[in-house]
């Protein structure tokens, strides 16, 4: 039995090793710095966001500078004849840069100021209309170069009907899909020039200004110009779609990639492929072939098909599109189109007409290309009866620091702690072609602000998340089925990306996913989406809030009954308990104190417990504040007196006495305070079931700067707990869960608390 138990801990330590998170580290597309400069982002700690747990409470306070719509403003600015001045986005260096002034002698011009007749497009946008300034933005030109492909896209991001002309006011908007909602983004049209130059995005034609305003636009969305500098162009492509993007390794990719790139364009997903570009001393950007490394090229179709003569030989071929439309195909390209081209009608559909496009064989594609990008739409992206859209579930979270930011698996006494999520996959994928049978889910874990967080050092987490099969608790899962269990579906590794994505296939059944950051007290906001196939359902997985009797009572009313039955006690005889020296003690100590109306006060109780707690080697140091020893008589002050005859003293000091036990046992390193994760296990163990929400409270609260609470704070804690709880219950007379309660009920209450 005992061999068994050991291999038994073997394979779970096993399973544990096999569980080792890796990082991987991703660099920004960086662009040349600006002319004369270097942009160094300033090293100064990031204000924690933990106060974000109850900015709900804040609503009424929040900044009353809120924009009017679009068209209110120009409508206004029109009939007033005044050009508008965006006062959120300042025409200065504050719009500007955050490290360091100006390289350059920064003039902001209106269009009209910069030429005659401009223009906001000039037939219709293109990727002439797209050229790089003197910002490391490059990603997003990318992204906005994709954009001008797809004219549903384009103008769901560019509002048509704007212009220089007809309705002019200074005024254009942009819309951006920013965690789960389009925003509307208000800019005026002053532009920072140099010499009469467009310093940062500009057009081919001189007179057109699309491009610079939407730039200017995300710029604003961000903070500034600078925070735009170094990223990755599928950033950007998300918040102009509201995608989701899936990175693939190609020489590592899934055997079923075909099916998976064929599916996606089906769904109407977004989809690039590139040449990883290695620098050597020859600076060579082409290969043998004439394709171009570092080069993002569009992916078109995806077709399958046999040769009429040989049906046997199955084709499968992929069509490619050089986004620039300059460089002439390369001679790996494929004319096997022809062969699946059956009819007119497959002719007109397969035929490369857009300039730069061409076929090549899957096998060429794999043997050339080193990444796959595609950015699947979600069904609010664009409204297309003929794309068959995914399900998506969203969720939006948040890691705290010393509560809920618990970092990987690496860190199994904390990992537990972190946001989880219940996901229901109910049907299993309709495709006959599938090899396996399951449900195909795609999981998208985004952290969010971190850009607009640059000025004040933000930099991305490196972030990911697990998978676990749910058996059957309905209730968060514990330390130990994480130091028990392994996932069934993961991340590939944690990422400094603002998105990662995996792909998973599940049968169906009940899932939780955990996404956490690699290190504990990382804190973000973040976005959980989930695509599936099919129809499926999720739900944040949290304690029910109520308060039951400690696991300690529990037991000490067992025992007294047994004992009770053991001396043959009576119904309803109340059994004298003896006094511990302990207790007498007490007694002697409460007389001295009270005095004659045997009643000790704040300031006396704090006395007396004080002297004890002094004489307990493990709370060596402790000592309890005014302030807590007001709300324990708070608390137990039955008469309204503010004072504390010797039964309620009593009965607090058997609380003090239990909660002092529980400190003990969760007080792991014997330093005389409680790490603010392990405040979950005291609170459960003293009988308290809270939430997400409520732990991030108590850790913001009640925990110091190292994150941790002396038996001072933990005490008030509970006490505090013990009372609300208790306040409630009164209130709720027909148990319903819902009190109502005049101003001067919620004062009360909340005053002498």
């Amino acid at each position: 039995m005992k061999g068994a138990r050991k291999e038994e801990r073997k394979t779970e330590m096993g399973k544990k090793e096999k569980e080792k998170v890796t990082t991987t580290v991703v660099k920004p597309t960086e662009a040349a710095p600006l002319v004369g400069t270097t942009l160094v982002a300033p090293t100064c700690e990031l204000p924690g966001s933990t106060y974000a747990a109850i900015l709900s409470r804040n609503e009424a306070v929040k900044d009353a500078k809120r924009l009017k719509n679009f068209l209110q403003l120009r409508d206004k600015y029109v009939r007033k004849k005044v050009v508008f001045e965006d006062p959120l986005f300042p025409a200065d260096n504050s719009s500007l840069f955050y490290s360091c002034p100006p390289p350059l002698n920064i003039e902001w011009k209106r269009p009209s100021e910069i030429c005659k007749n401009p223009q906001f497009m000039i037939g219709g946008a293109n990727r002439t209309d797209i050229c790089q300034g003197d910002l490391g933005d490059c990603w997003l030109l990318a992204a906005i170069a994709c954009l001008t492909l797809n004219e549903k896209l384009l103008y769901r991001v560019i509002p048509k009907e704007q212009s220089f002309t007809e309705n002019y006011a200074g005024i254009f908007h942009f819309q951006f899909w920013r965690y789960g909602e389009w925003v509307d983004v208000v800019v005026d049209d002053r532009i920072p020039t140099c010499n009469n130059q467009l310093v940062f995005t500009r057009s081919g034609k001189k007179n057109e200004f699309w491009s610079a305003l939407l730039e200017k636009a995300y710029a604003k969305l961000h903070g500034s110009y600078e925070a735009l500098k170094g990223g990755n162009a599928l950033e950007a492509m998300e918040d102009f779609t509201g995608g989701v993007t899936e990175f693939f390794e190609i020489q590592e990719a899934p055997k079923e990639l075909f099916r998976i790139m064929r599916k996606a364009l089906e769904r109407g997903s977004l989809m690039g492929c590139s040449i990883d570009k290695v620098v050597s001393k020859e600076q060579t950007t082409k290969t043998a072939s004439g394709l171009v490394k570092g080069h993002a090229y569009s992916v078109t179709a995806v077709e399958e098909g046999a040769r009429e003569d040989l049906k046997d030989i199955r084709i499968r071929l992929i069509r490619l599109r050089d986004p620039w439309g300059m460089s002439a195909s390369p001679s790996c390209m494929s004319n096997d189109w022809t062969v699946l081209a059956h009819n007119d009608q497959d002719k007109k559909r397969l035929e490369p007409i857009a300039e730069g496009e061409f076929w090549m064989s899957f096998q060429n594609f794999q043997d050339h290309f080193t990444k796959l990008e595609i950015c699947n739409l979600t069904p609010d992206t664009l409204k297309d009866d003929g794309f068959s859209n995914w399900t998506v579930t969203v969720h939006e979270g948040r890691w705290v620091k010393g509560c809920s930011a618990g970092g990987c698996r690496n860190y199994p006494d904390t990992f537990w702690t972190n946001p989880q999520y219940r996901i229901c996959l109910l049907e299993e994928d309709d495709d006959p072609e599938e090899e396996e049978r399951g449900c195909t889910l795609v999981i998208a874990l985004m952290q969010k602000g971190r850009r607009k967080e640059r000025h004040l050092g933000a930099t991305l987490h490196t972030i990911g998340f697990f998978v676990y099969e749910l058996r059957g608790s309905t209730k968060p899962l514990s330390k130990d089925f994480f130091l028990y269990n392994g996932s069934v579906a993961r991340s590939q590794s944690y990422v400094n990306l603002r998105e990662v994505t995996e792909r998973a296939r599940l049968m169906p059944g009940e899932y939780v996913i955990v996404p956490s950051t690699f290190d504990p007290h990382k804190e973000s906001e973040f976005i959980l989406r989930v695509f599936t196939e099919n129809k499926s359902t999720s739900e944040v997985i949290e304690e029910t809030i109520e308060a039951d009797e400690p696991e300690a009572d529990k037991k000490k009313k067992k025992l007294k009954t047994e004992r009770d039955k053991q001396k043959k006690v009576k119904p309803g005889k109340l059994l004298e308990e003896e006094e511990t020296e302990e207790e007498k003690q007490f007694r002697r100590i409460f007389q001295q104190i009270a005095g004659e109306d045997m009643e000790i006060c704040a300031n006396e109780l704090k006395s007396v417990l004080n002297r004890v707690v002094g004489k307990h080697i493990e709370l060596k140091g402790a000592e309890f504040s005014l302030e807590s020893c007001r709300s324990m008589i708070a608390l137990m002050d039955t008469d309204g007196s503010g004072k504390l005859n010797l039964q309620e003293f009593k009965h607090l000091w058997k609380k003090i006495k239990d909660w002092q036990v529980i400190f003990k046992r969760n007080d792991l390193d014997k330093s005389g305070t409680i790490k603010s994760f392990d405040m979950r296990t005291a609170v459960e163990e003293a009988g308290f079931h809270l939430n997400n929400q409520l732990y991030n409270i108590i850790a913001m609260r009640y925990a110091d700067e190292n994150m941790e609470l002396d038996f001072d704070s933990y005490i008030c804690c509970l006490v505090r707990l013990e009372g609300m709880f208790r306040a409630f219950k009164a209130f709720d007379k027909d148990g319903d869960g819902l009190i109502k309660l005049s101003v001067l009920e919620w004062l009360q209450l909340t005053m002498y608390s």
